[in-house]
């Protein structure tokens, strides 16, 4: 059977590498850009969901954004867009998704954690406190949704060569984070999206509630 994957955030980066490595899984992918799923609304998530003319099997959080902020320097519109798309998105895409998975008695739930869910840094306090709330948001719904057969995990890259990271991160700063990674290297988003299509893949049967940290060692030291 072929089975329907929903990717949000797939034009670059990890989610695009997730996108390729699916294609080769004889999955239905569906990424749906920002002109028809805005995760900055809430009616924009529920009109593309009521719009889906088809079961959504395998549902992959990756979206987010990550401004950086001092506790003084973080303005109410930007900590409104912050918990919205890293948190509050992914809440309602789930919504939209579990009662057609409880009826099929099927689903796989990937949510994009992060190391900085785990452990952070100066200047993350709103991407870190989203971050561990997916966490915590998973490991509760791996309780209400596994009876139904649905296994709903994290997975929390450390760092990875993405346009975010060289975004945040100076040269220099990139230098002392290789230099701290027991890998001795900064990940590739290919080596991220291995680690989600084994979780979102029905060769995954009993994985659920997790969060799989991908970091090369980071967050051992």
């Amino acid at each position: 059977m072929q089975r329907t994957v929903m990717i949000t955030g797939a034009s670059r980066g990890i989610g695009a590498a997730i996108k390729a490595k699916l294609s080769g899984e004889k999955m239905a992918i569906l990424t749906p850009g920002r002109a028809e799923l805005d995760l900055l609304s809430n009616d924009s998530i529920e009109s593309f969901m009521r719009s889906l003319d088809r079961p959504v099997d395998v549902l992959i959080n990756n979206a987010g954004i990550n401004d950086l902020a001092t506790i003084e320097e973080i303005t109410t519109e930007v900590l409104d867009a912050m918990l919205q798309v890293n948190l509050i998105a992914p809440i309602k895409l789930i919504q939209g998704v579990v009662p057609v998975m409880k009826k099929n008695r099927y689903g796989r739930i990937i949510n994009m954690s992060s190391i900085l869910g785990i452990v952070s840094k100066e200047r993350r306090l709103m991407y870190t406190a989203a971050k561990s709330a997916l966490i915590g948001m998973t490991r509760t719904l791996a309780l209400e949704l596994g009876p139904f057969n649905i296994l709903i995990n994290c997975v929390a890259p450390g760092y990875v060569m993405t346009e975010l990271t060289r975004q945040n991160n100076t040269e220099q700063d990139m230098g002392k984070i290789r230099a701290s990674i027991p890998a001795g290297r900064i990940a590739e988003p290919e080596e991220i999206a291995e680690v989600v299509a084994f979780l979102c893949s029905e060769r995954n049967t009993y994985i659920t509630g997790q969060t799989i940290v991908v970091d090369g060692g980071y967050t051992c030291r």
